[in-house]
């Protein structure tokens, strides 16, 4: 299997392992999966309402670009990282690309 069908396998099921959480949860917020494979952009939305307010968050936001895991958006309690790494990613592989790119040298993942 090549690197980037790979790493959009890996990406989905992490995303639908969340999806799947948040289901089970019983939480007012419905959660939404939106995969893009022509353009590699993975997505976990929820959505719902609370009273009057509509709620429309992205959760996770997962990008593949040069060859690499950019992980956009991450708000998870361990962090999505964790568990592209329990599942044989790399950290040279993970870009946190929510840091600013001169903070991304102090972590142990990918600069760019």
């Amino acid at each position: 299997m090549d690197k980037l069908k790979h790493y959009r396998q890996i990406t989905q099921e992490v995303l639908t392992e969340y999806h799947q959480l948040n289901e089970k949860s019983g939480s007012t917020t419905e959660s939404v999966l939106a995969f893009d494979e022509v353009h590699d952009q993975y997505l976990l939305l929820l959505m719902g309402w609370h009273k009057d307010e509509r709620i429309k968050n992205v959760m996770i936001h997962i990008r593949l670009k040069n060859n690499k895991i950019w992980i956009e958006e991450d708000w998870t309690e361990d962090g999505v990282a964790t568990d592209l790494l329990q599942k044989g990613i790399g950290k040279e592989e993970i870009v946190l690309a929510f840091h600013p790119p001169h903070v991304r040298q102090y972590t142990e993942f990918a600069i760019a």
